[in-house]
């Protein structure tokens, strides 16, 4: 899986000052998920340029809603780091609903490029594995490019985005 999303993303190539890649790997609902993430960073601002994904959900019915979910995780996951917190005034929750709680824009969001890989002997989910790596690799690949360690969501309280 690491190394299928390795080669992929042509992991270990050189990049130009400012760019840099991130590699995370999870096991989700029961599918193995690695993905990296390249970023761009420029005056302090990170664009995500390209993701890569390799999933091992087992057998597979429906490659292309399948690669389609996964891509749908990357989005939410990468949403995530790019604002979406939760915080309370009062007692109250301050996200009442989804103009409050935003989701990534089209133009934030970056190329998306994903293999399925059919090993596993069981079949696994579809719509939550692409998620949770997203943000780790994503933070691993600012790391990357700017030397700068975030340990906190959204990563958008210390960096930002375009």
């Amino acid at each position: 899986m690491l190394k299928r999303v390795a080669e992929m993303s042509g992991w270990g190539t050189p990049l130009p000052a400012g760019k840099g890649r991130g590699i995370a790997h999870v096991l989700s609902f029961g599918t193995w998920t690695a993905q990296v993430v390249q970023v761009d960073v420029t005056d302090n601002t990170v664009t995500i340029e390209e993701v890569w994904a390799a999933a091992d959900p087992g057998i597979v019915l429906d490659p292309s809603m399948f690669k389609d979910q996964i891509m749908s995780g990357i989005n939410f996951g990468l949403s995530q780091a790019l604002g979406q917190e939760i915080t309370w005034a009062d007692g109250q929750v301050e996200q009442a609903n989804f103009d409050t709680y935003d989701a990534m824009r089209m133009y934030q969001a970056p190329k998306i490029t994903i293999e399925l890989l059919e090993n596993s002997p069981r079949m696994g989910g579809a719509g939550e594995p692409g998620t949770p790596p997203s943000t780790p690799a994503l933070a691993n690949a600012i790391f990357a490019a700017t030397g700068k360690r975030i340990r906190q969501m959204p990563l958008s309280n210390e960096i930002d985005f375009i």
